[in-house]
């Protein structure tokens, strides 16, 4: 009966410890989107970001998926500018508070379609890994980062999305997010790394609330973006 026991102990410690990218994508968001919310999230993020030697630069950051509407407001050292989106309508100011008019799919608004979606996809996670064009590696590394065990998804982009190689290293328990690294194509000195700590709770979403940011050639600090909680 012992004998029994232990190797039906091991059968199923083995089945759960040993499912393909695709499954541990669907555990990841399960627990970060267990409502399946993000696809209709209409939110704000107020975000701190504290960098050494510079100003902490405060963003306050709207995304309307439904609706297609993102801005970006920022206020750094005194100096504020902001980038939105609506639809195919792009608008956009500098630091001298001249405004720009045009739409999404002129040069002039590159810089603003890159940010949408830079925190769109950053904020999105995991969720954006189901997007097109991504390319889930089928295996599922037992890994050891920054001395905590993780299990480890690779993701890959069609030429048409990018050529980064993105690391996502997940909780083995709960299957939480919390670090995510890219490399520029396949010198895994170039890039960084990201260390979650802490989650919020918006519209049901788990975000991660602080974000700390690493070069992966030499473990240079790069800065802390931190979710503030409004009061």
């Amino acid at each position: 009966m012992r004998l029994t026991i232990l190797c039906l102990f091991i059968v199923l410690t083995t089945s759960a410890q040993n499912f393909t990218g695709a499954e541990l994508l669907e555990k990841a968001i399960a627990y970060h989107d267990p409502y399946g919310t993000w696809d209709t999230f209409k939110g704000e993020f107020l975000i701190n970001m504290e960098m050494p030697g510079k100003p902490d630069r405060e963003s306050i950051i709207t995304i309307d998926l439904p609706n297609q509407y993102f801005n970006l407001s920022t206020n750094q050292g005194g100096k504020t500018s902001f980038r939105e989106i609506t639809g195919n309508s792009c608008r956009f100011s500098n630091e001298d508070e001249t405004i720009t008019e045009t739409t999404v799919a002129a040069s002039e608004c590159e810089l603003t379609v890159m940010f949408k979606n830079y925190y769109t996809y950053l904020y999105g996670l995991p969720m954006k890994l189901k997007d097109p064009g991504t390319n889930i590696n089928s295996e599922v590394q037992k890994v050891t980062f920054k001395g905590k065990e993780y299990l480890k998804l690779r993701a890959t982009y069609d030429e048409a999305v990018g050529s980064d190689i993105w690391q996502f290293y997940f909780n083995p328990e709960t299957y939480a997010m919390e670090v995510y690294q890219f490399f520029k194509g396949t010198d895994e000195k170039t890039g960084e790394y990201i260390l979650l700590t802490d989650e919020v709770v918006i519209n049901q979403i788990k975000f991660p609330k602080d974000r700390a940011w690493y070069y992966n050639k030499d473990n240079g600090y790069l800065a802390t973006d931190k979710l503030v909680i409004k009061e």
